[in-house]
């Protein structure tokens, strides 16, 4: 396995990208693989190694080159700063196909919590000029091919996201206009990019209403997607395995399918 740790931008060498990916073998068919880019979550306070490499390395074992994105946090993720960091991070796995041995074409994000709200952003708000002008390419360069979203956050709507939009925002307490550019089932468009949606039903970090918002959006747009609500499980509960789970009761294999379906939707998505 290619195991690097890339900083994406000189200014800024703390936001950083690091590989799990496949070595070319003569023994081995090497065709070009799908890549996973793999946003953690963490209220945009922190990136949760409990939603990166475990993550990462479930991706690289189902057959798809991995990659996980330590994104701008805390008071540098003002603005459209985190989403700048994903872009970048997409344009790096495409500058670097050939090296990786990936298909361009076949590259799809996977966040968690605030991490899917990223996710998310890159996945309806690619279109920016800002982010082709800063990192010098066009906007469907930065385009993702897919996204899987679990427990995201989504919309501004529900009260208890203020407080992770208002660190977007930048401002303790952001205007309905402001937290309404972050809040991502307003920009759902044409050509916003399918969707794996999941969550538990009783989710107190994040509600379930976001994974609904989200998918009626997608749906009035003719968007495709899949959606998985499961009926239990905290906020958080990433691979729902012993490995990542903070306390036993974070040990769901009836939720941990949820690892196995986005597989088999990725290679549905990608098959062609």
């Amino acid at each position: 396995m290619i195991y690097e740790k890339i900083s994406l931008f000189d200014d800024r060498p703390h936001i950083t990208l690091t590989s799990y990916v496949s070595e070319i073998s003569p023994e081995l068919r090497n065709y070009k693989k799908a890549a996973v880019l793999v946003l953690p979550g963490g209220g945009y306070h922190m990136t949760s190694d409990r939603e990166a490499e475990p993550v990462a390395k479930a991706y690289f074992a189902s057959g798809f080159n991995a990659f996980v994105l330590r994104y701008s946090v805390k008071a540098e993720a003002a603005g459209y700063a985190p989403l700048t960091d994903a872009a970048a991070a997409i344009k790096f796995i495409r500058d670097n196909a050939e090296k990786y041995n990936i298909d361009k074409d076949k590259i799809a994000v996977c966040g968690f919590s605030a991490g899917g709200h990223l996710a998310a952003s890159i996945g309806t708000l690619w279109k920016l000029g800002i982010l082709a002008e800063k990192l010098g390419c066009s906007s469907d360069y930065i385009k993702p091919n897919g996204m899987i979203l679990g427990y995201a956050v989504i919309s501004s709507e529900i009260k208890i996201h203020e407080g992770i939009l208002g660190l977007l925002t930048g401002k303790e307490n952001p205007s309905k206009e402001e937290l309404d550019k972050f809040s991502l089932e307003k920009h759902v468009a044409e050509d916003t990019c399918p969707a794996f949606i999941w969550h538990t039903a009783d989710d107190k970090g994040v509600p379930a209403e976001n994974a609904l918002y989200m998918s009626e959006a997608l749906s009035a747009k003719k968007i495709p997607f899949e959606l998985h609500i499961f009926p239990s499980g905290e906020h958080g509960i990433s691979l729902a395995t012993a490995e990542v789970a903070p306390k036993d009761e974070m040990i769901m294999p009836y939720v941990g399918r949820w690892l196995d379906f986005s597989v088999k939707w990725l290679n549905e998505i990608f098959k062609n």
